[in-house]
């Protein structure tokens, strides 16, 4: 867990009330579960193709999309739960969170040393016991015994934690399979489809964005970035400079093909010395 995270947990486990204890876990983690979906990609393009209502009309979206869409978005919660989750149990494992928040639920009224203390007072004085640097030495074996159940039983719900969240990972994987429209073969095919369509375009767009930008950067200064034997320059006029001052960057409207970057088609269009002389280099 990141300083930040430390920090704010910690400033409201000193106050040892259930109440901060539970807005702190409930804060981070939801914290944590928002990351997990804005850090997929997959959710963005979900939102915009399904979801968004400002989005552009497009074609009619069948039934079999939808059920295959909302398979995606599950598939999507399942990763993003997996950062809270983590937190979760890591912070019931290690205990100090739990023994934080319940101990002023502890039961101590078979210590005698709590007999004459009234109950505003004793829980007081056991909502203090994890965070007090100093404890009356009538009360420090009450302090460890606590602790030491409150670490026991922080430990219990880890591994339950655990064990459900494996559970159901397993029923969700096999509902996932069951539950699908298309069969189990054609579902799996599916599935890599995606996974390969993503990352083979992520790379062809990679690609072609820098050829294509390599071109038109070489159509307005005469040359491409990185060759060594340049021998020809080209001065950009004013009128260029005017042009690329003002990005183009979507297909929008009537256009049959988009333009995606400051330096728009005019370039393209023209030749070299259309508009501006060349300088000569000589080696």
């Amino acid at each position: 867990m990141s300083p930040t995270l430390n920090n704010i947990a910690s400033s409201l486990q000193r106050s040892g009330t259930f109440i901060n204890a539970l807005i702190a876990a409930s804060t981070i983690a939801l914290l944590l579960l928002v990351a997990g979906y804005a850090l997929r990609s997959q959710m963005w393009t979900m939102s915009r193709e399904y979801c968004c209502s400002c989005a552009p009309p497009r074609r009619r979206i069948s039934l079999l999309e939808r059920k295959l869409a909302c398979l995606r978005f599950f598939s999507i919660t399942g990763r993003a739960l997996v950062a809270p989750l983590t937190w979760l149990a890591a912070t019931l494992l290690t205990g100090t969170y739990y023994e934080c928040a319940a101990s002023e639920f502890a039961s101590v009224d078979h210590y005698a040393v709590f007999d004459n203390v009234s109950a505003s007072r004793r829980e007081q004085i056991l909502a203090g016991f994890p965070c007090c640097k100093s404890t009356p030495s009538d009360m420090i074996q009450v302090r460890d015994e606590v602790a030491l159940l409150h670490r026991y039983q922080s430990q219990m719900l880890g591994w339950i934690l655990i064990t459900l969240a494996t559970v159901a990972i397993l029923v969700s994987r096999c509902l996932a399979t069951c539950c699908s429209p298309l069969p189990s073969r054609q579902h799996w095919y599916w599935t890599n489809h995606l996974h390969n369509e993503r990352e083979l375009f992520e790379q062809a767009a990679e690609q072609h964005s820098r050829l294509l930008i390599t071109k038109r950067i070489q159509k307005l200064f005469g040359f491409i970035p990185g060759k060594e034997d340049v021998k020809r320059i080209r001065i950009p006029s004013c009128q260029d400079w005017k042009e690329i001052s003002a990005p183009s960057l979507l297909c929008m409207g009537d256009d049959l093909q988009g333009h995606y970057s400051f330096l728009r088609d005019k370039l393209d269009e023209e030749s070299e010395e259309s508009k501006s002389e060349g300088i000569e280099l000589q080696p």
